[in-house]
């Protein structure tokens, strides 16, 4: 059973930082995709950032390129989102997402496994 399980959400001021975490379980092969995804009240899911297990290359939505940055720590089966300069529009609940190979999508519906969410609000 494949489980993800986020952490490291909060309430923080507009221009501070916040890293998400992600544990993954379950994923029996190195061929998978992380993603992350946000969503907040009244918009549509939004794809964020993307990382390929196996070999670290990453994917980023242009709009969150140089304030975002995900990656992976193999020892810890942990994924990661480093999120500088927060502002109000960041506020939303964070997804992680995975799907088994090696291709990405910015479609969430790709996406067979996904976390509980976790709260990210930044206040200004």
């Amino acid at each position: 059973q494949v489980q993800l399980v986020e952490s490291g959400g909060g309430s923080v001021q507009a221009g501070a930082s916040l890293r998400l975490s992600c544990a993954p379980s379950g994923l029996s092969s190195s061929s998978y995709v992380l993603v992350w995804f946000r969503q907040a009240p009244g918009k549509e899911r939004e794809f964020v950032a993307a990382i390929r297990w196996n070999s670290g290359n990453t994917l980023y939505a242009d709009s969150m390129k140089g304030r975002f940055t995900i990656s992976r720590d193999n020892a810890k089966n942990t994924v990661y989102l480093q999120m500088n300069s927060l502002k109000s529009e960041d506020t939303a609940v964070y997804y992680c997402a995975a799907r088994r190979g090696l291709a990405y999508s910015l479609n969430g519906d790709a996406y067979d496994y996904w976390g509980q969410g976790t709260q990210v609000t930044v206040s200004s």
